[in-house]
């Protein structure tokens, strides 16, 4: 897995950059205002899940997160505290990486 680097959007503008997905996965910080940005610049559809550490909230079951993200198109996802580990990191799969880029933001 790869940790992706938390990038900051100031007011004025920011430059941003997407990084190829790591075929086993990748890792990036979790908390309020963060998200995921996903290029799939494939022809076919991916599956990006966003693991859930827990299993239960309240007594309710929690599922992982799975956005299919379609054919080129770039999709943002919110990578909220529910999914951060005992690190604060949330773990992030690929149905395949395959002309797959992925960053992750927060603004100041």
């Amino acid at each position: 897995m790869a940790a992706l680097t938390l990038q900051t959007l100031v007011p004025g503008g920011s430059a941003s950059t997407l990084v190829a997905a790591a075929g086993g996965g990748d890792t990036c910080p979790a908390g309020d205002g963060i998200f995921l940005e996903v290029l799939n610049s494939d022809a076919s559809s991916k599956t990006v899940t966003l693991v859930t550490p827990g299993t239960t909230v309240e007594g309710l079951a929690i599922s992982d997160r799975q956005v299919t993200i379609p054919a080129g198109e770039r999709w943002k996802i919110p990578v909220g505290r529910v999914y951060a580990g005992a690190d604060g990191q949330c773990s992030i799969t690929y149905s395949a990486v395959t002309s797959v880029t992925v960053g992750v933001f927060k603004a100041s």
